[in-house]
């Protein structure tokens, strides 16, 4: 029977936060393998993220608030077992899928033990711990899911889409640990947005998001279609209005870079880009 705090600290609702790639994945993928997309989208966001997730708290043992959790328990051993067993079941399972797509899941479960792990812990560095996240939850990600859902090889992938997915995580990312900037001193961990202050990421993170849609902008533009992009543009509307709002109150008071106002950002981002690409994806499939 799982504990309470092993459940908590799995945060499976903070894969929410990470299905955007997943859907801008299938988005550009023209004829979905759905037999083969639906099992790895259970894969990652059932069993690595919440994974992920566990192996962090449990070695981070964090008493302040952290990505979707207000209050955190304290871990237990059952917590670490659990998440070796999630991670082993991620990998046979994903043997079912493909063979990329289990080297893929296999190298994003390696780079998380790295970022967490006490004894080399690559999250204590802000610029190195910063490319591990884009790279595996934006690229890594984008890449494997696109294969599957393409049924096509590495020669077939979009350099843009895999660029641009880097550069939405790269955007999103800083802003969660915003609030977070006192726990990590204490736990010596320098996080890019400890490194850029408040103020500093919240410009980083609009120049992030900014080169991503550009991007897009390019790739669109290419195809001589510059319709979904415009479809972007009116989901991301409400993103961007709270986001700058928000910036410009923090811009005054510091202090409401806090956990409320994070979290409001994280849900409302998450769900305007979700909701994005499941329409181009809905669009594209009956068109």
């Amino acid at each position: 029977m799982l504990k309470k705090s092993t459940i908590q600290l799995l945060r499976f609702p903070f894969s929410y936060f990470l299905m955007p790639v997943y859907f801008f994945a299938l988005s550009l993928v023209d004829n979905i393998e759905w037999l083969k997309a639906l099992p790895a989208f259970f894969i990652i966001h059932l069993l690595v993220y919440p994974s992920s997730n566990g192996y962090n708290s449990f070695m981070d043992r964090d008493t302040e608030s952290i990505g979707g959790i207000e209050h955190p328990m304290q871990p237990t051993r059952q917590l670490y077992y659990t998440t070796v067993l999630m991670d082993i079941s991620a990998v046979v399972l994903s043997m079912l899928v493909s063979a990329p797509f289990t080297l893929g899941i296999a190298i994003y479960i390696i780079c998380s033990k790295l970022y967490s792990y006490r004894g080399i812990r690559l999250k204590r560095f802000p610029v190195v711990g910063y490319l591990v996240v884009i790279l595996n939850q934006g690229a890594l990600i984008f890449a494997i899911v696109y294969m599957v859902a393409g049924n096509c090889g590495v020669n077939d992938l979009p350099a843009t889409g895999i660029t641009s997915a880097a550069f939405l995580i790269g955007g999103f990312y800083p802003i969660t640990q915003i609030y977070q900037h006192k726990a990590d001193e204490k736990d010596a961990v320098k996080t890019l947005s400890m490194m850029l202050g408040k103020r500093g990421t919240f410009v980083f993170c609009a120049i992030m998001y900014t080169i991503a849609f550009g991007i897009l902008f390019f790739y669109f533009q290419s195809k001589n279609n510059l319709y979904p992009f415009g479809v972007l543009q009116m989901f991301f509307l409400p993103v961007i209005v709270y986001f700058l709002r928000w910036f410009l109150r923090v811009w005054r008071n510091e202090n409401l870079a806090d956990f409320k106002h994070t979290m409001r950002m994280n849900m409302l981002a998450s769900t305007c880009t979700n909701l994005a690409f499941i329409t181009l994806i809905t669009i594209k499939q009956l068109g």
